[in-house]
């Protein structure tokens, strides 16, 4: 009777621990979807695939299995969305926060949620406005909620790879009941490629292709996927009968007698480099001359293979399988398959080492682009609008360009598509996005029609980025991605030329504003590094150096050298942007943009500045290899350069070093005469030969004056077509410019000097202040004049680092020293007459009793300026106050 009590305890705890998982596992408060509920991911993008089901204890999350991806950009997310289409997107919100930056393999993920589900859970990349693929959700009640969605065509029960690189997949799916199988050929080739799968002869003895039933899959040429029965008789290309020959070799089934295709196909896309179609089969065929009849439960031999189509023509009106080609269990193959069993060995998504599919266009300097509009068919970037842009009647292709190569179009899509060509992968004017973006060519004039097509020129240069896209400014996605790609160097750059010893070749283009230079270098021949320096030699130069590590990625790095050991080795941090390096066959080729000015101050790196109008020293090294990350002692050149070469910037030559250039030596030679010779000889005409009768000093000081300012300005052209340009940069050229105004203010106030004040009247206080400023811009002139010409010396010593500059430079000094006692001895024989003058004549005067400026000798005959100057007598112009 004590049993019973606890017989009845015992059961009551065994009833609540039974029930207790239903009261511990409420519902999700923010769906109505149940447990039961499945669904599978479309794919759109990056090979997507998945299952999405309810987690099933109750929590908030969806669970996520057989997760296949590829590694999608760090911006990608789970996103929830009202639906598909690009204004739903864009609405959108993040899901989840788990990054999709990497490739997820057959993974099972859970995704916890705090708010109703979207409508639309899909894999989005708001950057590029990419859809990789989607589900839907239901929402609300209904029976809908606890049953399984339709299946995704790219979803099956099994896989398997077929080629030992697994880059051929087979799929199915079993459905024994129906007594058909559904396949999947999915393959990472071309589309130009065709996937062949099937049954071999079950009678023959060992596997063959011989009087197999294949499948042959693959796409037309307009993208269509196809799906069709083959019979092989012979191993050949098909050759269709005649009347004294059968049908013969690898051949569609219905071109056989009394032979039919029994292959249904049911889906087939082009996905990231990847072919895959889908078709559906009978397991027993009808079709028992040509078909092999397949057991559901019976391991049989199958095989595969893959290789190009030929496409039809007016003598086969088939697509037909190429010989395969290559090594067995690479191309082809034979496997046992039991469609029964539970097999998934694919782990992970195929990966093609070429993922566009969009058709290729490359561009070419002669043939314009014609660009048009129309609906949209296989854009690669979904979701799109309904109106896409063509290429020359390729739907969004992509578009392959040089850079250095003008690229030409010929706009006809509409005056409401203004093409353009920018750095935001969506367009539409990224501004109106709060988006920032870069404009290469185009804008809102870049559009037209068939009759009025709108030309539009657009030419890439080295700095324009390696990817691009045309779009239309008006609406967003209609365009697709332009590839820019390395052309010939003599194609990016405007100029270049041949290092000493002809081992490297420099290229370069200055800006438009001369505010920055791009400069390329590549070695002729195999070299670990290459290293390039401005300077005389690589010792006291400032260098370049590029090399490619060991993990593939090419390096530049500057340096200050002053020494020949480790310790004159100096990184420098020089601002240099959009630097390339890289090495084909041992060949390193480097590029690099620097202002020529660099903007800052207190770095020995501040001092490389790059003038354009002087010669630039370049010398050159190579080294057989590199190690570590800096320039060391270890990685010491095998060969260098002998010399340096002058690089003429602006001229776009280059010559060895020498002495001097003969045009610059005429130039120096010239300003010498002109502010060394004639211009002072003039000076000192009006200065110390007023004592001769008649007007003979002042014939002398005009005639002077001006043979000076003409040989003067011979000079300067003569400098200009040196430089190919005349560039106010220098201190040289400042003092040069500027003494070239004083001298040519000089015959332009004595043009218009005042009248010689009339035999004993007082001068006017014009005629004095004319006197003093064209005494003071005289000698001003002749002051700055040798000052330019001394700096003149110093700037050519600075170009060509010339012994020969340095003794003209003291042969120069040592004339103006000779100049300058000539003119104290003159001055102290002029303050002797004077003196003696003034004793009897009275006080010092500027003028002089027989100055006569009478004659204007601007006129060729010499003739009186007036009536009242011609009178001769004395004229003074007193110096000390009047009111002493």
């Amino acid at each position: 009777m004590a049993a019973d009590p606890l017989l009845a305890l015992l059961a009551g705890a065994l009833l609540a621990a039974a029930l207790a998982p239903a009261a511990a596992a409420p519902s999700c408060p923010h769906t109505n979807l149940t447990a039961n509920f499945s669904a599978d991911l479309t794919m759109l993008q990056h090979q997507l695939r998945g299952t999405v089901r309810l987690a099933d204890d109750g929590k908030c999350a969806l669970e996520l299995t057989r997760f296949d991806l590829l590694a999608a950009s760090p911006s990608a997310r789970f996103w929830a969305a009202d639906g598909p289409a690009m204004a739903d997107l864009a609405a959108g919100r993040a899901f989840s926060p788990l990054p999709l930056n990497k490739t997820f393999r057959n993974a099972s993920l859970e995704l916890p949620f705090a708010r109703p589900l979207p409508r639309l859970l899909a894999l989005y990349d708001p950057d590029t406005s990419s859809d990789f693929g989607h589900v839907f959700l239901p929402n609300g009640t209904g029976p809908d909620l606890d049953t399984a969605a339709e299946p995704a065509p790219t979803m099956f029960d099994n896989c398997i790879p077929l080629s030992e690189t697994e880059t051929y997949r087979l799929r199915w799916t079993l459905n024994a009941s129906a007594g058909t199988v559904e396949i999947g050929l999915e393959a990472a080739v071309g589309s130009e490629y065709y996937m062949a799968f099937g049954w071999a002869d079950p009678k023959a003895n060992s596997p063959a292709m011989i009087h197999a039933d294949v499948v042959v899959a693959g796409f037309t040429e307009e993208g269509t996927p196809f799906a069709e029965d083959y019979y092989i008789s012979d191993y050949t290309e098909c050759t269709l009968g005649k009347e004294d020959s059968p049908v013969s070799g690898v051949c569609p089934d219905k071109v056989y007698e009394d032979g039919r295709n029994d292959s249904v196909l049911v889906y087939g896309h082009r996905r990231d480099g990847v072919s895959f179609v889908r078709y559906v089969r009978m397991l027993d065929a009808e079709d028992a001359k040509y078909d092999v009849p397949v057991g559901a439960t019976e391991e049989m031999a199958v095989l595969w293979a893959i290789g190009k189509l030929r496409p039809p023509d007016t003598m086969r009106p088939h697509y037909l399988p190429q010989n395969h080609g290559g090594p067995r269990d690479i191309t082809f193959g034979f496997a046992r398959l039991n469609l029964s069993e539970t097999v998934d060995n694919c782990l992970g998504p195929l990966d093609a080492d070429n993922k566009e599919d969009q058709e290729r266009i490359i561009a070419d300097r002669k043939t314009p682009l014609v660009v048009t509009s129309a609906p949209a068919v296989r854009y690669p970037n979904p979701p799109n609008p309904d109106k896409v842009l063509y290429i020359n009647k390729k739907e969004a292709p992509l578009l392959k360009v040089e850079r250095g190569v003008p690229v030409k179009f010929s706009v006809q899509a509409g005056h409401d598509v203004a093409l353009y060509i920018t750095s935001d992968p969506i367009g539409g004017n990224a501004t109106l996005r709060n988006k920032t973006e870069v404009i290469y060519a185009g804008g809102p004039d870049a559009h037209g029609v068939l009759a009025t097509p709108k030309e539009l020129v657009w030419l890439p240069d080295r700095n324009t980025p390696d990817l691009v896209y045309y779009q239309s400014l008006y609406d967003q996605k209609m365009g697709w991605k332009v590839q820019v790609v390395d052309g010939g160097l003599s194609d990016m750059y405007n100029n270049s030329v041949v290092l000493d010893d002809q081992q490297v070749t420099l290229f370069w283009t200055l800006s438009a504003d001369y505010k920055s230079i791009s400069i390329a270098a590549r070695g002729e021949k195999k070299s670990g590094y290459l290293a390039i320096g401005f300077g005389s030699g690589m010792v006291n130069s400032f260098t370049y150096v590029a090399w490619v590590g060991n993990d593939g990625v090419g390096r530049v790095k500057t340096y200050w050298i002053d020494g020949k050991s480790a310790s004159g080795i100096h990184p420098t941090s020089e601002n240099i942007t959009f630097v390339r390096c890289k090495s084909e066959n041992g060949i390193i080729t480097f590029e690099f943009t620097r202002l020529l000015n660099p903007s800052c101050t207190g770095k020995v790196e501040c001092k490389n500045i790059i003038d354009p109008t002087t010669p630039l020293k370049v010398v050159w090294a190579m080294g057989a290899s590199w190690s570590g990350d800096d320039l060391t002692d270890s990685n010491m050149h095998s060969v260098t350069s002998s010399r340096p070469i002058l690089v003429l910037l602006l001229r776009g030559s280059a010559e060895a070093e020498q002495d001097l250039r003969p045009v610059l030596a005429v130039h120096g030679f010239i300003m010498f005469v002109a502010w060394g010779i004639l211009l002072p000889g003039g000076i000192m005409a009006a200065r110390y030969l007023k004592s001769l009768k008649g007007d003979g000093w002042f014939q002398i000081h005009v005639y002077l004056q001006y043979s000076g300012i003409a040989i003067m300005f011979l000079g300067v052209l003569f400098a200009a077509a040196e430089l190919r340009g005349f560039f106010v940069s220098s201190v040289h050229v400042k003092f040069g410019v500027l003494a070239l105004l004083l001298a040519v203010l000089q015959p332009l106030n004595a043009k218009f000097r005042p009248s010689k004040p009339a035999n004993g009247e007082v001068p006017s206080r014009n005629r004095i202040l004319w006197e003093y400023l064209h005494v003071i811009t005289g000698r001003s002139a002749i002051i700055v004049g040798i000052v330019a010409l001394f700096t003149g010396m110093k700037h050519l010593g600075h170009r060509y680092d010339s012994e020969n500059v340095e003794e003209l430079t003291w042969a120069l000094m040592l004339w103006v020293l000779s100049v300058i006692v000539v003119v104290l001895c003159l001055e102290y024989k002029e303050v002797k007459r004077r003196i003696g003058d003034r004793s009897t004549r009275g006080h010092w005067v500027l003028g002089n009793t027989e100055e006569d400026d009478s004659v204007d000798l601007l006129h060729p005959d010499g003739t009186a300026r007036n009536s009242e100057s011609s009178a001769s007598g004395v004229m003074e112009v007193q110096l000390e106050p009047l009111n002493r």
